[in-house]
């Protein structure tokens, strides 16, 4: 009995220790959720036009740093809008650095050893609704070139994709950041994305019917400010009649920002399949 007794008296203090724990913890996630709003967009410095992206990791990348929490700090990173504009609203107020990495010059560049070069990266303090405004160097620019055209089911678009940035301040940006490539300024494809959705590129494309035409090496080179003729792919299927669609052409240069290639898009366009 005396020994029942002792087990009883051991289990209500466990019991006890065990609920005082997890009052403890429920007290300690006990936080209002996160509610305010960064929301902002990223334009081309010379021209004063949004710099045109996909919605995903290929696309311009938001990232966030809390600089007003001492220790570690995990980035928060999301994604711009097709048009260049960026939104979270789910933000707890402090102080952070933001950046922006896309098709375009790095707005952080540092030395092999470690020295900055550039930072165009931005410190604020969010709370309520912050906006922020970032002029970047667009690696190219790509555009229709007139109306596409509909023969029996296939797009026939004209693209003209000319460099935002010369290769002579491409290179004086990217060398000093060491292990410079000159291949790295070739351009390597141009895309045309064909979807049902008005989000149209590579995150939303329909692969029956987009296309690409790849280039090797500076092969490119003599084209560009040209116009390239570039249509919708018929191997498996046609585009049936009556459908709407939307394309978007996209090229890219033979470099990396934060792990990507990423593309520089057009403007989305509607077309009527007849």
């Amino acid at each position: 009995m005396i020994d029942m007794k002792k087990t009883l008296f051991f289990t209500s203090i466990l019991f006890g220790l065990m609920s005082a724990s997890s009052c403890a913890m429920f007290e300690i996630d006990n936080y209002d959720a996160p509610s305010e709003t960064l929301r902002g967009r990223v334009i081309d410095a010379a021209t004063g036009e949004p710099v045109l992206t996909d919605q995903g990791s290929e696309g311009i990348r938001v990232r966030l740093e809390e600089t007003s929490w001492e220790g570690n700090v995990t980035p928060q990173d999301f994604n711009c809008r097709p048009d260049g504009t960026f939104q979270n609203t789910k933000l707890f107020e402090a102080d952070y650095n933001v950046r922006v990495d896309g098709p375009f010059i790095p707005i952080v560049r540092l030395s092999p050893d470690g020295t900055v070069l550039q930072d165009d990266s931005q410190n604020v303090h969010i709370q309520g609704v912050t906006e922020l405004e970032f002029k970047v160097q667009p690696f190219l620019k790509v555009e229709f070139v007139g109306l596409p055209t509909v023969d029996d089911g296939q797009i026939t678009a004209k693209v003209r994709v000319s460099r935002a940035v010369s290769k002579e301040d491409f290179k004086a940006a990217i060398e000093p950041m060491g292990n410079w490539k000159d291949e790295y300024s070739n351009v390597t494809d141009i895309q045309l994305f064909v979807s049902y959705s008005s989000s149209v590129g590579y995150r939303a494309r329909d692969e029956v019917w987009s296309s690409s035409i790849e280039y090797n090496g500076a092969d490119f080179e003599p084209l560009l400010g040209t116009e390239i003729t570039i249509k919708s792919n018929v191997d498996r299927e046609r585009i049936p009649s009556g459908r709407h669609v939307f394309i978007r052409a996209a090229s890219r240069i033979n470099y990396e920002t934060a792990g990507y290639k990423r593309w520089n898009y057009s403007e989305p366009l509607e077309v009527i399949i007849p």
